[in-house]
């Protein structure tokens, strides 16, 4: 369920350059809750995550932005943790402070994960595993109902008695600006996204294709397929591909309230844990941004009261028999919290998530809120 970490390059560089920033007032520091055994210091490894090392320190390792005492002056101007940095445990005033003791000729400093708008070193210590998302961050993706009508579209193949192309092949494109890179993306529509009440239509997906290298810019550009994930059509469309660089994210509570449920994941998997990816249906228009952790809850049903019934029998009438019923009573039951997901890329009502710190399987229907 869990997809395999890795800080190659590859991985290191696809952080889409898309995070925002913004950070609520923060929880009173009384509120923080320490872990058990909760060290004095530890030493950075190669493979930590922030989100890790602060679980080491905090009960609820979301809450890293808080104990690390973060400022709107550090987040523009953020440190970063490598491996071997020593991160230590203090207290000022009396509530906890996490701050970076780095040994050596390095100075010491107050530390500040955050987002940062420029690239950073690959060996810098992300948020989160960056394998675990990598594959979603710029694919698939989801429009309004306009989708990509002004896009660029594959009108033409260099063989023309071919339906399908593929790796290598050159393909004829209109719409595409030389502007906007070399390198594109191809889609083609999925359908709509709908609520689970399928009531209501939260966008349109498409589907990621995968990626060709314009060879001719012209008003009928040539381009070459270059990674093709399935066979590719005329009518397919295309769009820029991102430009990547490694970018941290700073976890926090959402601005507002927010009740929503996960709609969909992205593998055929009835129970997910610890690392999936989860479609939920808030989005920017709800207050849910880069970076916003929402709690987990999952429904549980009524149980049966077996306390004595006390409530006025019934009578039934069936033909010419006559029967006293005591309808069963059921108590509700508050739902439990199973798991934490975290935010990582955001459409106007719909976003992707990744599961962190669950506790029981989760489901799609599962409902959502602030933590």
């Amino acid at each position: 369920m869990r997809q395999k970490f890795s800080m190659s390059r590859l991985l290191a560089t696809a952080l889409a350059a898309m995070a925002i920033v913004t950070l609520v007032a923060p929880v009173a520091a009384q509120d923080l809750r320490l872990a058990d055994n909760a060290p004095q210091t530890y030493t950075v490894q190669k493979g930590d995550t922030l989100w890790d090392i602060s679980g080491r320190f905090l009960r609820d390792a979301w809450r890293w932005p808080d104990v690390w005492r973060m400022n709107r002056d550090q987040i523009r101007n953020p440190h970063l943790i490598y491996p071997g940095d020593v991160i230590r445990l203090d207290y000022v005033d009396g509530q906890p402070r996490l701050s970076l003791a780095s040994g050596g000729a390095r100075e010491s400093v107050r530390l500040s994960p955050a987002t940062r708008a420029t690239p950073l070193d690959r060996e810098a210590i992300p948020t989160i595993p960056p394998g675990d998302i990598e594959p979603y961050l710029s694919r698939p993706l989801v429009t309004g109902p306009e989708g990509l009508k002004d896009s660029a579209e594959i009108i033409a193949g260099r063989d023309r008695d071919r339906v399908i192309r593929g790796d290598g092949d050159r393909v004829y494109v209109v719409g595409i600006d030389a502007k906007a890179g070399d390198l594109w993306h191809m889609y083609r529509p999925v359908g709509p996204i709908r609520s689970l009440d399928r009531k209501s239509t939260l966008g349109f997906e498409f589907r990621f294709l995968g990626s060709a290298r314009v060879e001719r810019f012209n008003e009928v550009s040539t381009l070459v397929i270059e990674n093709a994930k399935e066979e590719i059509l005329l009518g397919d469309r295309l769009v820029p591909a991102p430009r990547e660089v490694l970018v941290n994210y700073v976890p926090h509570a959402p601005i507002r309230d927010v009740e929503g449920r996960i709609i969909a994941t992205m593998r055929d998997t009835v129970e997910l844990g610890r690392g999936a990816i989860v479609t939920i249906d808030q989005g920017a228009a709800d207050g849910v941004d880069v970076g916003t952790v929402l709690a987990i809850y999952r429904g549980v049903a009524p149980i049966r009261d077996p306390r004595p019934n006390k409530d006025q029998p019934v009578i039934i009438r069936h033909w010419d028999q006559t029967t006293w019923w005591t309808p069963e009573r059921f108590l509700d039951v508050p739902q439990e919290r199973t798991g934490l997901l975290f935010v990582f890329r955001v459409f106007d009502r719909v976003s992707f998530a990744i599961l962190l710190n669950t506790t029981d399987p989760v489901q799609v229907g599962d409902f959502i809120r602030k933590p």
